[in-house]
């Protein structure tokens, strides 16, 4: 096989992967600086049994890398100038009383919860990260508290659909 094919079919690879864990975007990104490491340090690797778990473990380090700059410059808990809710004083008073029943509905599931769910929650607002709050309340992984996330999240909001009813 000619080296454009088979550089096409490897990027193609690097691309699936990378985008089955970060935005498509980011993937095709992601998957140029994978092949201009192989171009820059690996030249000497032609075969392509070689070339994709090369590739492969390149593009988990490069994804680690992203992550770790966004988390740096703190854009995973930026919000949107649209999103950001206004605070009208002209507001109609329909929307004032419907907005103080919803807080007052999120006040009372949040005290049917659990401590942990608390805690967690707490720490969620406090801006820590999941590994951060993985150490702090001393997890051993970082996927149980993941799975204590859903289940939280989701006994909010099936006491939010009690209360709707």
């Amino acid at each position: 096989m000619e080296p454009s094919p088979i550089l096409e079919r490897l990027r193609e690879r690097i691309v699936r992967f990378v985008a089955s864990r970060v935005a498509r975007e980011a993937a095709e990104d992601i998957a140029q600086e994978v092949l201009l490491v192989l171009h820059q340090k690996y030249s000497h690797v032609e075969r392509a049994e070689e070339l994709v778990p090369l590739s492969i473990e390149i593009a988990r380090f490069k994804i680690l890398g992203a992550r770790r700059k966004s988390l740096r410059r703190g854009e995973n808990t930026q919000l949107s100038v649209d999103d950001l809710p206004l605070a009208s004083r002209d507001a109609d008073p329909f929307q004032q009383a419907a907005k103080r029943e919803q807080l007052e509905h999120l006040e009372a599931a949040m005290r049917s919860l659990g401590d942990r769910c608390k805690k967690l929650f707490r720490l969620k607002l406090e801006g820590l990260s999941f590994p951060e709050i993985q150490r702090r309340l001393k997890v051993d992984s970082l996927n149980t508290l993941y799975t204590w996330d859903f289940r939280c999240r989701k006994q909010v909001l099936e006491f939010l659909k009690e209360k709707q009813s």
